[in-house]
């Protein structure tokens, strides 16, 4: 970190890059003011002793000759208590502070604080004097809304024995404790703490990904299941339900914290996010959804260079909360705007493009993102176990998988959840095609769903997953010479991949019912379409009627299965199971006769 600031002068400007000269004490990715007006930029290439500048804001009117200021530091957040029911924008600035400030419109040079100075917070000390304490232990709790409880850590660097703690109300910039280094040195402890974002939050150790985040998305949860502290991809062209797969699981994922970056996607999406998330009532708390989510909103028209920032700042917020023992769910839409911003200012900095523009180091930056999820035990005496689940958005320009954004990303992701237009079209929603989408995470979970779902839950999965791979097949000989020309084995086979597909893999985010399943009714209700199917085949071979197997009335109560509330699902499903077994059984009595 520069000791001193460095002054210097704009001698370009190119959009969002500013160069300026006189730089040569100022460091890479320092902050800096730009101009009179007092932009926020961040150093991204040093020559001699002229530093180029990502300007965060609008640069219209900007010229040679104007001041550049160097402020020693690098882009940092603001992490503590007032974080949870916020909104702000990609450098962190709360756009309802922006808006009482100077109205809807959001001008240039705006200089507001990330945290409320003036608001006091009830803290309540869990240590007491004398307690040696050392980073990232807990020493009070703030409860910043009524489902968060925020835990005050020892910040990155101090060590010592407590000196002095403090109970009551409090502003963030208050001395709450203090703590006595073992030089001798008194240190006053903030309930704020600040971090680089570029930097990584530190942690004691990574724990192997064993368990699932639950989302009450059949499709996912049974098929393509993710892990706690794991990473995803959504890829999928315009209009195929991205953003509502991504609503879903920030609304239902078994998370105790969501972060939500809108990076780069268009207004009026951001805008159904900020009006729908404080209405979703939270199904865990009852409260609204906000009471437990950060926003970060970074929309299409907003300057270029704050998407990159804005990924960044989410994930850091983010990792600030798994250090106190929390489950993160992080969503990011979409992470194709950002390649784009990459690709945008690497043009101007005249870098060598990589594939179809971009810089030759997008798939290293993806993965520096990506490689920031994940189950960790925080740093601390305790030592908490907390997780960090990534999920981004893949916008790929015409729903093509194989451009680079989408490659360099499916090398470092787990899950992938291809999303199909061809669904979409059908109304099949979510749209995930069950044929491209893959789980890296399903032998080491499968493991975790057999002990606590059902014993034989994975070989439920392998036998649906057999099922659509062969009704695929003979989908094509199907189109060639007809259904009539199938065995009546096959047949079956493809009655039951069709319940799969509209029983099962369909899924109402509307209905009040379907929009969330449990395990445990995934299971029941798996049970009860792989029934008619193995039943159906046991029944063909002693020769009774496929037709009239697939008219049977009971057909019509298995396709409304999902519809039944939890609390009936043992007793509706075990009826209708029952109903099954007679009515096939009356179908091979009456072959038998």
């Amino acid at each position: 970190m520069s000791n001193k600031l460095s002054e210097g002068t704009i001698v370009k400007v190119s959009g969002p890059l500013v160069i300026a000269e006189g730089m040569r004490d100022a460091d890479m990715f320092d902050v800096v003011r730009v101009s009179k007006h007092g932009l926020i930029g961040e150093i991204i290439e040093m020559y001699g002793d002229k530093a180029s500048i990502q300007v965060y804001e609008e640069t219209a009117g900007l010229g040679p000759g104007e001041p550049v200021v160097s402020t020693g530091a690098p882009l940092s957040v603001e992490l503590g208590p007032g974080l949870i029911e916020q909104m702000f924008d990609g450098i962190q600035r709360p756009l309802e502070a922006m808006r009482e400030q100077v109205g809807s419109n959001i001008t240039r040079g705006i200089n507001v604080n990330p945290l409320n100075r003036e608001k006091k917070w009830e803290f309540k000390p869990v240590v007491k004097k004398g307690v040696r304490v050392t980073t990232g232990d807990i020493i009070g709790t703030v409860q910043e809304t009524s489902v968060i409880e925020h835990k005050i850590m020892i910040p990155n660097g101090i060590e010592g024995t407590i000196e002095a703690i403090y109970e009551g109300e409090y502003t963030i910039v208050d001395t709450v404790a203090k703590v006595k280094k073992d030089n001798g040195q008194v240190v006053d402890v903030q309930m704020m703490q600040k971090w680089p974002v570029r930097k990584g939050r530190p942690y004691k150790e990574k724990l192997p990904p064993d368990y699932p985040l639950i989302t009450g998305q059949r499709v996912i949860d049974t098929l393509f299941p993710i892990a706690k502290g794991g990473v995803g991809a959504v890829p999928g062209p315009f209009g195929s339900g991205k953003t509502v797969v991504q609503h879903q699981l920030a609304k239902w994922a078994d998370a105790d914290i969501v972060v939500y970056i809108g990076c780069g996607e268009r207004g009026n999406e951001m805008t159904d996010v900020l009006i729908e998330f404080p209405e979703l009532k939270d199904p865990k708390t009852g409260e609204s959804l906000m009471k437990r989510t950060v926003l970060i909103a970074n929309t299409s028209d907003m300057p270029v260079a704050a998407r990159e920032a804005s990924i960044y700042t989410g994930i850091t917020i983010a990792e600030y909360f798994r250090d106190m023992g929390y489950s993160i769910a992080l969503m990011a839409d979409s992470t194709s705007r950002w390649a784009e911003a990459l690709r945008e200012m690497s043009g101007r900095l005249e870098e060598m493009p990589g594939e179809e523009g971009y810089p030759a180091y997008l798939g290293s930056r993806l993965a520096q993102f990506y490689e920031r999820a994940g189950r960790v035990v925080s740093l601390g005496t305790e030592g908490r176990e907390g997780s960090l689940t990534a999920i981004g958005a893949v916008s790929p320009p015409g729903g093509d998988l194989s451009e680079p954004v989408t490659q360099a990303t499916l090398r470092i992701v787990k899950v992938f959840f291809a999303l199909d237009s061809a669904l979409a079209y059908r109304r099949h929603f979510p749209a995930i095609n069950w044929l491209q989408s893959y789980s890296l995470y399903v032998d080491r979970l499968g493991k975790w769903f057999n002990e606590n779902v059902a014993r034989d839950f994975m070989e439920l999965r392998t036998d649906v997953m057999r099922i659509l791979q062969e009704e695929a097949e003979l989908e094509e000989i199907v189109r060639l010479v007809g259904v009539d020309a199938l065995s009546p084995t096959d047949r079956i086979t493809l009655e039951a991949a069709k319940s799969i597909r509209e029983d099962y893999l369909h899924q109402n985010a509307f209905h009040d019912v379907d929009t969330y399943t449990s395990l445990h009714k995934q299971y029941r209700l798996l049970k009860l379409i792989m029934a008619f199917y193995y039943k159906g085949q046991k029944a063909q071979q002693a020769g009774a009627d496929i037709n009239s197997l697939f008219d049977m009335d009971v057909r019509e109560k298995i396709g409304r299965a999902k519809y039944v509330s939890e609390e009936k699902v043992n007793d509706d499903f075990d009826a209708i199971e029952k109903e099954l077994t007679a009515q096939v059984e009356a179908l091979v009595s009456k072959e038998v006769e």
